[in-house]
């Protein structure tokens, strides 16, 4: 995945690739894998970082979504909960399955969450990932050391997928590099080109690295932007209606100590209406999320102080050790782009998180809504669609069943560079024969050598490429990825060939952006 090598290929002006996709989020690459596996040429497009926005900040989870069930929307339940099973298959360095517990407030909640979660179970089928089973009050606080005996009356255990969002994103792009895709971040895309028809038949970017534009020509082009939807549909009709109800997730990071056992703990019902998870991740624990409309989309959301305290509040009702605000190692906002409901109001907790197609006048195809667990098949649909509509004939998908790239099972998640899988050997190969081995940060177990890998294979361009999403310092421990900024923009300076000014101005800006995540 060199990006120089990517970028030289798209200088064949008379070109026409089959798919052009704009977004390299979670939704845009599903779709490039999905097309590259059938063997449709592919051009991807990301105006910043791959996943810089939505598709790094999520929960950490591959789940069905227990809370759509309550809403009685057995069908996406029973879809995510498939593409659990087939995610956990096809990355499992990158997913695995965790155990969760409801605490529960009397029987009444015992048996609701039983009987409910039992049900989760059955939609699963063959790739159910363990059965749900009622536990009680002494079995809960044996597994959960941490939790605040007073507030509950037994628990339900059930069992739901964890991931890491960026390197999913990573590896799932290598994959399609490998079939064949060119995937480019860092190009900015300023408008669409259109036939005397009023048909898009290409777009115009401008790589953003050299400054240089380009124009490229693509049979069905893709609006897979996120919460930036509109943005790329005002481009293509500018009266073109909304879409995107943008909605604002908060987590918080904490130290192990807060839940320092296997299971992560799952509360059904807090006071704005949304799921609160304390889940372990990278030997830390993710608490969150938040629910809040928002009017402007943005690369960077800041969380608000009263998203920041309701998580905190509603831990501490939970937890024998309440955390603090000089507890939190970092707090990350991201914005889920629920497809707009017309007549839901503000609720945005009610709005479906099911993928929806839409189809412009020009023959754009725009794809809303939908995260991560589904990725997959959202790339499947969004390629059937295309498929119909350029009257092509139909290839069957590719993709369920396909291992995605450092695919290692039995992965030991005590090795700090578990989540390389098979790429690990090359990581510590650079370590020893070009004496890359030292620690940029002990206690976040992070080597020069990862840095390399990062810019050679992973396309990492910046010191917050690195830091946030080729790794996850910034999410981890934000202060410490402060103090290794300098080091990695060292590193990444010779390997880029660029000079003293730039290191300074790469640390300047991780500063800036990193204050953000630092309460």
């Amino acid at each position: 995945m060199k990006r120089n090598e990517m970028i030289d290929k798209i200088n064949d002006n008379s070109k026409e690739y089959d798919f052009i996709i704009i977004g390299g989020g979670a939704t845009g690459i599903g779709i490039a894998l999905e097309a590259s596996a059938r063997g449709y040429s592919v051009v991807l497009l990301e105006k910043s970082d791959f996943t810089k926005s939505t598709s790094s900040k999520s929960t950490k989870l591959v789940h069905g979504g227990v809370r759509y069930l309550e809403q009685g929307n057995i069908g996406l339940v029973r879809e995510a909960v498939t593409e659990r099973g087939l995610l956990l298959k096809n990355a499992p360095h990158l997913v695995e399955n965790l155990s969760f517990i409801i605490p529960t407030h009397g029987f009444f909640d015992e048996v609701l969450y039983t009987v409910g979660l039992t049900f989760y179970d059955l939609l699963a089928g063959k790739l159910s990932l363990g059965r749900s089973k009622w536990i009680s009050k002494s079995k809960t606080l044996k597994r959960i050391s941490t939790i605040n005996p007073n507030k509950i009356s037994a628990g339900v255990a059930y069992h739901d997928g964890q991931f890491d969002d960026t390197r999913l994103a990573i590896n799932t792009l290598q994959t399609a590099v490998g079939l064949g895709a060119i995937v480019l971040n860092y190009c900015d895309v300023k408008g669409l080109v259109k036939n005397s028809s009023g048909k898009v038949t290409g777009v115009k970017f401008i790589d953003q690295e050299k400054k240089k534009d380009y124009k490229i020509k693509g049979k069905q082009v893709v609006n897979a932007t996120g919460v930036f939807a509109d943005d790329i549909l005002k481009m293509d009709s500018p009266h073109a209606e909304k879409t995107i109800a943008p909605s604002q997730g908060v987590h918080l990071v904490l130290d192990k100590s807060f839940l320092p056992d296997n299971d992560a703990i799952m509360i059904p019902k807090t006071d704005d209406g949304r799921v609160l998870f304390l889940v372990p991740w990278h030997n830390k624990v993710v608490v969150g999320t938040t629910d809040t409309p928002v009017k402007k989309e943005s690369l960077e959301p800041i969380a608000l102080e009263e998203e920041i305290e309701f998580i905190l509040n509603t831990a501490s009702r939970y937890l024998i050790k309440t955390p603090k605000r000089s507890d939190v190692l970092s707090v990350f906002a991201g914005l889920r782009p629920l497809a707009a409901s017309k007549g839901n109001g503000n609720k945005t907790k009610e709005i479906s998180r099911s993928h929806k197609i839409f189809e412009s006048e020009s023959g754009l195809l725009t794809m809303v809504g939908g995260k991560w667990t589904t990725y997959r098949k959202m790339g499947e649909d969004l390629v059937d669609k295309a498929e119909r509509n350029q009257g092509w004939q139909h290839i069957p998908t590719k993709t369920k069943y396909l291992k995605i790239h450092g695919y290692k099972e039995n992965t030991n998640r005590n090795n700090p560079l578990y989540f390389y899988g098979t790429d690990e050997d090359n990581v510590l190969t650079i370590a020893t024969q070009e004496g890359m081995k030292d620690y940029i940060s002990t206690s976040l177990e992070v080597i020069n050598a990862q840095v390399v890998w990062a810019v050679r294979h992973e396309m990492a361009r910046t010191v917050e490429d690195f830091l946030a999403r080729r790794t996850r310092c910034q999410l981890l421990d934000a202060k410490e990825s402060i103090k290794m900024a300098p080091k990695v923009a060292k590193i990444m300076a010779y390997e880029l060939k660029e000079d003293d000014e730039w290191q300074l101005k790469q640390v300047a800006d991780y500063i800036k952006v990193t204050s953000n995540y630092i309460l």
